[in-house]
């Protein structure tokens, strides 16, 4: 059941000295190995976005550069209350942003709009802070070990391609400071994701994208944006180790009602994902906008490992959700 892809073993750049994306870096790995050198201004897209989830709270921590615009955010939903908290922030030519080019190493900052996000990167393990008005969060993250991501380069074109890792099931604590008190990060029903983003995109573009993990298991589900590519974002995560999946799978919903039922399925997936809450959201700079439904919720269903056996599974908690971009 093993991945057609081309599985990359070794360190390499994404970008020739040109600019253009190198034929060589276009694969996925289980760790990060690509060096995300781009170059130049326009059309080039940076990000680190975390998303946290424990039995109280979940946490979601944006930090990018579009080039013509930094937008960053924090948002916080207490799973109790069905309260939300959101900043986001809008700076123009991501003034005071710096990015490193390599996932897992060096320090991402931004700051700018009232939102201040630091990301520390170690070989061990990612440090998280993040502060804006009423809100103030301090995590860890461990890097255990043997513990495996998907990082993919999706190639539209010589000039637009994305370089993603998407790291889920990470251990976190630390604590979220809320007007409500302070609140614990950790333990059992915790857990971290990663969504780390360099490339050069089309301006029109649209993906999904569900995360969701539990003992020993997790998913990293994607589509439509990969969509006749020759490459995919989908894998699952057993015990830590990479179960990779080359094939697109079907995303059905309804988007006259985020909250209802979706489907994500294919020769080796067959998920229902069940939402228990819809975050909407909205940017418009003029001629670039972007619009997300991401719903959180719970996993049921079942997924083919490698070796052919499935592995069936309920109530992973996590996302979903459809983004549409011009950018």
């Amino acid at each position: 059941m093993a991945s057609r892809e081309r599985e990359i073993t070794e360190p390499v750049d994404l970008c020739q000295p040109s600019g253009r994306l190198d034929p060589a870096a276009v694969g996925w790995t289980r760790r990060p190995l690509h060096r995300a050198n781009l170059r130049g201004w326009g059309r080039a897209k940076r990000w680190e976005y975390w998303g946290v989830v424990t039995p109280r709270h979940i946490i979601g921590l944006v930090a990018s550069s579009l080039d013509y615009a930094g937008v960053h955010g924090i948002y916080v939903l207490d799973r109790e209350t069905g309260e939300e908290i959101t900043r986001d922030a809008v700076v123009p030519f991501a003034r005071g942003a710096a990015f490193p080019d390599r996932s897992g190493e060096g320090e991402a900052a931004v700051r700018g709009g009232g939102v201040a996000i630091g990301i520390r990167q170690r070989p061990d393990g990612t440090s998280l802070r993040a502060a804006a008005r009423d809100v103030r969060i301090e995590l860890e993250i461990p890097l255990p070990d043997g513990h495996e991501s998907l990082g993919a380069v999706i190639p539209w074109s010589e000039t637009r391609f994305q370089y993603t890792v998407k790291d889920v099931g990470r251990p976190v604590h630390g604590r979220l400071i809320l007007p409500s008190g302070e609140h614990a990060v950790g333990g059992d029903g915790s857990f971290a994701v990663l969504d780390h983003g360099r490339g050069k995109w089309p301006y029109r573009m649209t993906w999904n994208w569900a995360a969701a993990a539990g003992p020993g298991l997790a998913l990293q589900l994607g589509g439509k944006w990969t969509a006749g590519t020759g490459m995919t974002e989908n894998g699952v995560f057993v015990d830590g180790r990479l179960h990779k999946i080359g094939e697109e799978l079907e995303w059905t919903y309804d988007r006259s009602g985020w909250t209802r039922p979706w489907a994500i399925t294919g020769e080796r997936v067959e998920v229902e994902f069940r939402p228990f809450h819809e975050k909407a959201s909205r940017v418009e700079l003029g001629v670039v906008g972007t619009e997300t439904h991401q719903c959180f919720g719970h996993f049921g269903g079942r997924v083919r490992a490698d070796d052919g056996d499935w592995i069936e599974f309920d109530g992973l908690t996590g996302w979903a959700e459809e983004s549409r971009q011009r950018w």
